[in-house]
């Protein structure tokens, strides 16, 4: 199946710019794009010849659609010019969302419908922030706080522009709202990495990563971040479990991640889910650091960290219930 990257971030964070030097590498020459309004972004420079419609060829051969009607219509057209020729062979989807967009109905689009699941897959949510204006942004947007908080991976823009101590602010923010995603400060200098769009967020070293992050233990606002540790569960109570939390409080989570320990299993199962959604488990072929141990991270609006542990428990049975204090995120 083909991964499908989404480029988020709020209006003016600097998506498009970021798109098009991605865009130069070779390694990501053979990627769709598709975005809202073709005629409105900043890759004119790299067009090379229309190709049919509203699907242009980009100069290292990658192919772009405009979005005009619904994604999947967009994502279906696209596999089918794939399938009968008419656009070059892609490894990857890439969709710049517009700025005022929740990652959550594109995941749940990619996820749910079974005409699309069957030829694409999810891949890494990224999402870019101002460094000059982020602060302002997530105490007054909603949107904003949930594409940072979806995120695999956050992208700090324009820190050439801000004062240090501002940016400093707002990655300490960001590193609290979502202690899961790793954080990539860019410049006008920098060369951005193409691992950007092609990560796995379900592969080895971005479990390792969720292993290894600290997950604040400071109360400062609404949104957060829950940790849940323990042993090894039985899979069908954890399953229970999620399934009674996600049916329960699934409108204020809005990011779920973690590795699983089940019993007689060797090997950890990745889960990860955004707002009510979760995706197939995972089976990785070995555990990171060598210990089998379940580590979950939830990401939302108000969650009772002690209640959440104690359900955990109850239904699983797990001996050992162990994580940090709640960490909670400011968002405003």
């Amino acid at each position: 199946m083909t991964p499908v990257t989404l480029l988020t971030g709020f209006l003016g964070a600097g998506k498009t710019a970021l798109l098009a030097r991605l865009l130069r590498w070779p390694a990501l020459r053979d990627t769709a794009v598709l975005i809202n309004e073709f005629g409105e972004v900043g890759l004119d420079h790299l067009l090379v010849e229309p190709l049919e419609g509203e699907v242009a060829l980009l100069r290292g051969g990658c192919v772009c659609c405009t979005i005009r009607g619904d994604l999947k219509a967009a994502l279906i057209d696209l596999h089918d010019r794939r399938r009968r020729g008419l656009v070059p062979d892609f490894r990857r989807v890439v969709i710049e969302t517009t700025g005022l967009a929740d990652p959550g109905p594109a995941v749940a689009t990619l996820v749910a419908d079974p005409m699309l699941r069957h030829a694409f897959t999810v891949g890494a949510i990224v999402t870019v922030v101002d460094a000059v204006n982020g602060a302002r942004t997530l105490d007054s947007h909603e949107e904003a706080v949930r594409q940072a908080a979806c995120a695999d991976r956050l992208v700090l823009s324009k820190t050439d522009l801000a004062e240090a101590a501002v940016t400093a602010a707002l990655r300490s923010r960001l590193a609290a709202l979502n202690p899961m995603a790793p954080l990539t400060d860019l410049t006008l200098d920098d060369e951005p990495e193409a691992a950007l769009l092609t990560d796995d967020p379900t592969g080895e070293p971005s479990a390792r990563r969720w292993l290894c992050a600290e997950v604040p233990a400071t109360l400062h606002g609404p949104v957060g971040a829950v940790l849940i540790e323990s042993g090894p569960v039985d899979w069908t109570r954890f399953g229970l479990w999620l399934g009674m939390l996600l049916n329960r409080h699934g409108a204020r989570i809005l990011r779920l991640k973690g590795l699983v320990a089940v019993e007689g299993v060797d090997t950890p199962v990745v889960i990860q889910g955004v707002q009510h959604l979760v995706h197939p488990p995972r089976h990785l072929p070995a555990w990171p650091d060598g210990a089998a141990r379940t580590r979950l991270v939830l990401i939302g609006h108000d969650l009772d960290a002690d209640l959440l542990r104690r359900s955990y428990g109850a239904f699983t049975g797990a001996a050992a219930v162990t994580g940090a204090p709640d960490a909670m995120a400011a968002d405003r």
